[in-house]
């Protein structure tokens, strides 16, 4: 019951959301001969910073969680916080969006209906005093919801919820998402009809070859993706570095940039040949709100490649300036816009230099849009589902596949977080995708395994081992070469089947009955993945070698290194959760958390923590000694190998920092 309330008020809000949008655009860009005519396009300047001068107020003085793209907000509250969110998150979100879209701002309503319906379930779960378990199922559904009422796309909606913020698909909370997205959509069609975001035409995969130019497109997608990620924080950094200039203000700054651009592109493109009517865009410029409507162009493959070139570019910075600048928005709908454009830039080019395999120009815009956004949010199944329910087709489903897939893995390689986690990852926040894993993927195979110094070479004869085995009381031994490079494996079991009917070896060698074909390992894997290949082969070791050459032996792993690997994952477990509660303490204190290894020679090294020369306002909290994690008081001293998290101010991270270094000075002083 809670699912569809939490469903239907979302939905709500997004009509709501979406009508403050349209009226505050026709004011200020349609009605705006009532208001100073004579200045022309000069609106196109005015009315994004007045915008951002609105909307930047609400945000520092309501409600600062809603600033920014919201998404990561909430997978915040679902990590530290239970899922609980400020109520007030609501009308704060709703205003300064609808402000910020409403007057041209570069960004999605996307993000902030995503966490408008999260606050909804947050607030509906906390009223009820539900478990937090059950409060963070409340915000999965209204997250799916606001996606749903949105795009008039529930399963896109579920999928961006399972995907995004829950990282798990088990069947309670999947069915009350689902329950939400579907009851957000009938509301959301009950008044605006049951058209989905986008008319895009049908396009069918003409032949095989057609598979090559969307990887293609995806792998090119990628690097979109991940410009778009840097571009975006970097102008973050930059707004972020101004402390002399209010956080209220900051938005009107962007708004102010955000015009100058509108203003001055179509200028530029009229002489390099793009069509008035199509440079200016009408009253709003191509690159202001969410873009729809050009997306929609671009669906219909009716822009020339320079419009389309220069709208890849001039979208994401304008969204740089939006977001950058502390303003409200989401950036679902900017990396629809990117891969639309991209995508259709690309048809058109495919199609001069192989025109044998060149889908056409519409359809590589709509596989680009599920390419850019996943390749930003590493939502590839988000991706595939929205760009198939905004079409219909289900012909579109395998090089929408293609191409999102090829984008999210190159898009992994070239940078680690998505556009939604980088930023808890600069605040301290790491997240494993929402998801608890087993501990035994939390142990490396280089944290348990033997060194094996012990090892036979090639030659030796089967009575010499028979005594090796009796000598070293193993059970198996790796056998090497004169240079020390592994050749293979013997057991006892292999020795016992190789002796004769008289009970003896003869001149017989390890080289006749060993095992060549060796199953390995790395340091560097999990012990959950290793042990899961011991068992599929039933083997009861396995060397561990080099990654860069599997003939260098640098240790084996064994069944019984299972019950140390497991000791050591709920450890790093214990520290997961020490860290997690230091994090959310650092997050409201404005500190951040450091983890520092005691080296020896260093000042900290043998001092009591009361006696330690700390910068002002750090915190030492914990330390992590012979497998032991315990609260540091003043009189515990701290000595070579312990580990220690700190809480420490951002501008105090170099001085404590320098205080861990061996050789330093004891300076510092509180």
């Amino acid at each position: 019951m809670t699912a569809i309330l939490v469903g239907g008020l979302t939905g709500g809000a997004a009509l709501l959301f979406v009508e403050c949008i349209q009226w505050i655009s026709t004011i200020g860009f349609y009605g705006r001969p009532a208001f100073l005519p004579d200045l022309g396009r000069g609106w196109v300047i005015v009315v994004p910073t007045l915008g951002g001068l609105i909307a930047g107020p609400v945000i520092s003085r309501f409600a600062r969680e809603a600033k920014g793209h919201g998404v990561p907000e909430v997978m915040q509250s679902l990590a530290l916080d239970g899922g609980r969110i400020r109520p007030r998150v609501v009308i704060a979100k709703i205003i300064a969006s609808s402000v910020c879209l409403g007057s041209g701002g570069s960004a999605g309503r996307e993000g902030p209906i995503v966490q408008v319906g999260a606050t909804v379930g947050s607030t509906i779960g906390q009223l009820l005093r539900l478990s937090p378990a059950r409060i963070k199922n409340l915000v999965a559904c209204g997250a799916a919801a606001g996606v749903a009422a949105t795009f008039n796309a529930p399963i896109a909606g579920v999928a961006f919820a399972i995907e995004v913020l829950a990282g798990e698909l088990g069947v309670g909370i999947l069915s009350n998402v689902v329950i939400s997205a579907v009851t957000a959509s009938v509301v959301s069609r009950a008044f605006i009809g049951e058209h989905a975001a986008f008319e895009v035409p049908t396009y069918e995969l003409q032949n095989g070859g057609e598979m090559i130019s969307y990887i293609v497109l995806g792998l090119l997608a990628a690097f979109v993706g991940v410009t778009f990620i840097r571009v975006l924080y970097f102008a973050e950094d930059r707004f972020d570095s101004w402390k002399k200039i209010p956080l209220s203000l900051r938005p009107g700054i962007g708004g102010l940039c955000l015009g100058l651009l509108g203003f001055i592109y179509p200028m530029v493109l009229v002489p390099a040949g793009v069509p008035a009517d199509l440079a200016y865009g009408g009253e709003m410029p191509h690159v202001f709100g969410s873009g729809f409507e050009t997306i929609a162009a671009s669906l219909s493959g009716t822009l020339p490649w320079k419009l389309l070139l220069a709208l890849v570019i001039l979208k994401i910075v304008a969204t740089a300036f939006t977001l950058g600048s502390g303003n409200s928005g989401g950036v679902f709908a900017p990396s629809l816009f990117m891969g639309a454009m991209f995508g259709g830039l690309f048809g058109i080019v495919i199609g001069e230099i192989a025109p044998g395999i060149a889908p056409e120009p519409g359809a590589c815009a709509l596989a680009g849009m599920a390419a850019v956004f996943a390749a930003a949010a590493r939502a590839p199944l988000t991706a595939i589902l929205i760009a198939f329910e905004m079409s219909g087709d289900y012909g579109v489903i395998l090089p929408l596949m293609a191409s999102t897939i090829a984008a999210t893995l190159l898009a992994s390689r070239l940078h680690p977080e998505s556009i939604y986690s980088l930023k808890l990852t600069r605040r301290g926040v790491r997240l494993r995708l929402g998801r608890d894993t087993d501990v035994l993927d939390r142990v490396q195979v280089g944290d348990v395994m033997r060194p094996d110094t012990f090892t036979v070479k090639l030659g030796t004869t089967l009575a010499s081992m028979e005594e090796a085995f009796l000598e070293s009381h193993r059970h198996g031994v790796m056998v090497v070469d004169d240079s020390g490079a592994l050749q293979g494996l013997i057991t006892i079991t292999d020795l016992e089947r190789a002796r004769g009917s008289e009970g003896e070896w003869g001149e017989r060698v390890v080289d006749e009955i060993m095992v060549r074909s060796l199953l390995t390992t790395t340091p560097e894997e999990t012990m959950g993945e290793a042990l899961e290949r011991m068992a599929v082969r039933d083997v009861g070791r396995m060397p561990v070698v080099d990654p860069s050459d599997p003939t260098r032996l640098l240790g084996s792993i064994r069944r019984s290194d299972i019950l140390r690997a497991y000791r050591v994952g709920r450890l790093e477990r214990a520290g997961d959760d020490d860290r997690l509660v230091q994090t959310k303490i650092g997050l409201h204190t404005g500190h951040a958390l450091l983890e520092l290894d005691v080296l020896a020679g260093s000042p900290v090294d043998g001092v009591c923590v009361r006696d330690v020369a700390l910068p002002p306002d750090v915190l030492l909290t914990t330390r992590l000694r012979d497998n032991h994690r315990q609260l540091l008081h003043g009189d515990d001293s701290l000595r070579a190998g312990d580990r220690v998290l700190a809480l420490v101010p951002q501008e105090q991270r170099a001085a404590l920092t320098e205080l861990f270094r061996p050789g330093a000075s004891k300076g510092g002083g509180r």
